[in-house]
């Protein structure tokens, strides 16, 4: 789960941006009314407890009750429901259904991956290239769909990418300064393109190897010398139809970004009865 701390304010916020001076029009229903939340496509529910909290700083009399985070929805299934005072369900409906198409949509296109390669044992990760301040629910998601979470920013670990090997002046100058820089329980991980510069990392001192860029033959090859010895993870160019290839190879990690940057968000809509 997710502590609420995680997405108290995120709600706050999106409540005063969807509506800073209040719903003229919707706050002149004064009755009570219920509603449905529906599954236009099928795929992983995620972010129902979000939904209640938007409801909940609306309105606490509001009820809002959800399915169990990370269930199985298909077209037509009602996901939740909502009662209380119409205007403060009309005031909450697209801010909710915001949250729940997201967080549904991120949780739906992991568990499509973790499909493909759990034969295998490989793990899914999500990378940092987040919707700025929705990190914490957009790896939940990540979490909910049955992938893993790699690190949630700068300051956890070291991972040496392009850029930085560059402005250290190469591999091994780079790997030293992050020895010196970092704290002794960091993991010190180098994004390498060849085997020649994961034969450069190793040497240096890397503690794991990401593997960008190759090809699923490159990286068998790279599981072959190195999988005993350091973490390895594929990553780029990797997508549905290629992931099992690259699961295939004994790789112990898979990291995409567009898990939380290109998921189409699942279908999910809001109906008050009638």
């Amino acid at each position: 789960m997710i502590s609420r701390i995680e997405y108290e304010k995120l709600v706050c916020a999106a409540l005063r941006e969807d509506a800073p001076f209040g719903d003229p029009f919707g706050s002149s229903f004064s009755g009570q009314t219920r509603g449905s939340f529906i599954a236009g496509a099928g795929g992983v529910f995620c972010g129902g407890m979000v939904a209640a909290e938007v409801f909940r700083q609306i309105d606490p009399q509001v009820e809002a009750t959800f399915l169990q985070e990370g269930s199985r929805v298909s077209r037509g299934l009602k996901v939740g429901e909502a009662e209380g005072k119409a205007a403060s369900l009309l005031r909450g409906e697209r801010v909710a259904l915001n949250f729940l198409q997201r967080l549904s949509g991120i949780a739906s296109t992991t568990a499509a991956f973790v499909e493909r390669v759990t034969p295998y044992g490989t793990r899914i990760l999500d990378t940092r290239k987040t919707t700025p301040l929705l990190r914490a629910l957009e790896k939940y998601a990540v979490r909910v769909g049955g992938g893993h979470n790699h690190r949630f920013s700068l300051s956890d670990g070291v991972l040496i990418k392009e850029n930085a090997i560059r402005a250290a002046g190469g591999i091994a100058m780079a790997v030293t300064v992050a020895r010196k820089t970092s704290h002794h329980l960091a993991r010190v991980e180098v994004e390498v393109e060849s085997l020649e510069q994961a034969e450069e990392a190793l040497g240096a001192g890397a503690d794991a190897l990401l593997l960008d860029n190759m090809t699923p033959e490159t990286v068998s090859e790279a599981v072959l010398r190195y999988g005993d010895k350091v973490f390895l993870e594929a990553s780029g160019g990797i997508h549905l139809g290629n992931v099992g290839e690259y699961a295939r190879t004994g790789v112990s990690a898979v990291s995409i970004g567009a898990l939380t940057h290109s998921s189409p968000a699942l279908d999910i809509s809001f109906e008050i009865d009638p």
